[in-house]
C-alpha cells in the first residue's frame, strides 16, 4: 500500500513541530516535504534540534511542497490559508487547515472578530469543521478540513453528552479555561516572557477572545438553539495543557440526575471513543495525564445546594487541540485507523 505523502506549512512553529513528530511514526504516511516563510533554505533540525537524525529535510516553498503532497497541514497565522487552498485544489490535495479561516461558518463573525473579509467564499462551503467525536461522518470526500481550535475542543468535548440530553440550561454557560503557554505561538511577546509568566497566573482577552464564536457556534449547533456562552481564558506557567472548567444549571429534566446518572450519560456518550476518557467520580482531570497525547479527559462534579454540575476538561493544546486533531481528521478522511500515528502514551511526569 502506497502511503499518503504529507506536507507541513509552518513546520517551524509549535503545532507545526509538533506535526512533525507524531507523522514520522505515522505507519500510513510520510513527509514528502516541510514549509517555513521565516527559515527557508535552512533544515528544519537546525531549527528544532531534537529532529538530528530522524528528519533531514530543508524548508522549502509553499508552492514546491503543494505540487508533491496528497495531504497539506497548514499551521499558518488567520488570512493565509484561504490561498493556500486555492493552491490545493488545483494541485488536487486535501488541506488541512489548522488555523481559523474555515472554522466560523459566518462571514461577518470572521469579520468581527478577525478583521477580514472572505477572499474565496466559494471555498467556504466544501470546507468541513472537525472535531472527530462529533463530526467525522462529515468528512467523507471534502477537500478543506478546518480543524478546530483547542480551546473549543475541550470545551465541546466536555459539554456534549448534556447538552445532547438536554438536561442544562444553554441561555447562560460559564466557562474557565486555563492553557500552557505553547497556545501563544512560538513568537516571542511581553506577555509569554519567561520573567512576566513563570510564577504568575492571570486571565485574558475575558469575554472577547477570538475563540469565542467558534465555541457558540459549536455548542449551538449541538443543542439545535443559540447556546450563550461566556468565555474567560487564563495563562498557566507551562508549556503544555489545557484545562477547561465549566459551569451549567440543571434545567428541570437535569435534576432528576444524581452524580451516578450524570457520570453513567458521559461514560455512555464515550464508549465507543478511544480519544475521550471520563474519570471516575471523585477523580479531577488533571493536564499531567494527557500531556504529550491525543486524550481528552473529563471528570464530573455536582454542586447539589446550587443544581450545578461542574465539568472540567483536559487536553494537550498541541496534541489534541491541534497537531494530532488534524492528524486524527487526516485518517478519517482517508479511511485509515483512528488511530494510526497517535498511539503516544501520556507522559508520566
Amino acid at each position: 500500500m502506497n502511503k499518503i505523502k504529507v506536507g507541513i506549512i509552518g513546520a517551524t512553529g509549535y503545532a507545526g513541530a509538533e506535526l512533525v513528530r507524531l507523522l514520522v511514526n505515522h505507519p500510513a504516511a510520510e513527509i514528502a516535504a516541510v514549509s517555513s516563510v521565516s527559515y527557508e533554505g535552512q533544515q528544519l533540525a537546525d531549527i528544532y534540534p531534537n529532529f538530528k537524525k530522524i528528519l533531514g529535510d530543508t524548508l522549502i516553498s509553499a508552492d514546491e511542497l503543494i505540487s508533491r503532497c496528497d495531504v497539506v497541514f497548514a499551521s499558518v497565522p488567520h488570512g493565509v490559508s484561504e490561498e493556500l487552498a486555492v493552491k490545493c485544489a488545483d494541485a488536487g490535495c486535501v488541506l488541512i487547515d489548522l488555523g481559523a479561516d474555515f472554522r466560523l461558518t459566518d462571514e461577518a463573525d470572521y469579520q468581527k472578530w478577525y478583521g477580514k473579509e472572505y477572499k474565496h467564499p466559494e471555498l467556504h462551503g466544501g470546507a468541513v469543521y472537525c472535531i472527530p467525536e462529533l463530526h467525522r461522518e462529515k468528512l467523507h470526500d471534502c477537500p478543506i478540513i478546518a480543524n478546530p481550535g483547542c480551546y473549543p475542543t475541550s470545551i465541546a468535548l466536555g459539554l456534549m453528552p448534556a447538552i445532547k440530553a438536554g438536561i442544562i440550561d444553554t441561555d447562560h454557560v460559564i466557562i474557565d479555561s486555563k492553557s500552557g503557554v505553547t497556545g501563544a505561538g512560538r513568537g516571542l511577546t511581553q506577555g509569554t516572557h519567561y520573567p512576566d509568566t513563570n510564577e504568575a497566573f492571570a486571565a485574558y482577552k475575558a469575554g472577547c477572545h477570538r475563540h469565542t464564536p467558534e465555541i457558540a457556534q459549536t455548542l449551538s449547533e449541538l443543542a439545535g438553539n443559540k447556546v450563550k456562552v461566556t468565555f474567560v481564558p487564563h495563562l498557566l506557567p507551562v508549556n503544555r495543557g489545557i484545562e477547561s472548567s465549566i459551569y451549567v444549571t440543571l434545567n428541570e429534566k437535569g435534576k432528576g440526575y444524581d452524580a451516578d446518572a450524570l457520570h453513567n450519560l458521559y461514560e455512555d456518550a464515550y464508549k465507543n471513543e478511544y480519544f475521550v476518557r471520563v474519570e471516575k467520580l471523585g477523580n479531577y482531570a488533571n493536564i499531567k495525564n494527557v500531556r504529550m497525547s491525543n486524550f481528552c479527559d473529563i471528570s464530573l462534579h455536582l454542586d447539589t445546594q446550587s443544581d450545578t454540575l461542574i465539568i472540567s476538561s483536559v487536553i494537550d493544546n498541541m496534541v489534541k487541540g491541534a497537531a494530532g486533531q488534524a492528524i486524527q481528521n487526516m485518517n478519517i478522511r482517508f479511511g485509515i485507523d483512528e488511530k494510526a500515528g497517535l498511539l503516544t502514551l501520556p507522559a508520566a511526569f
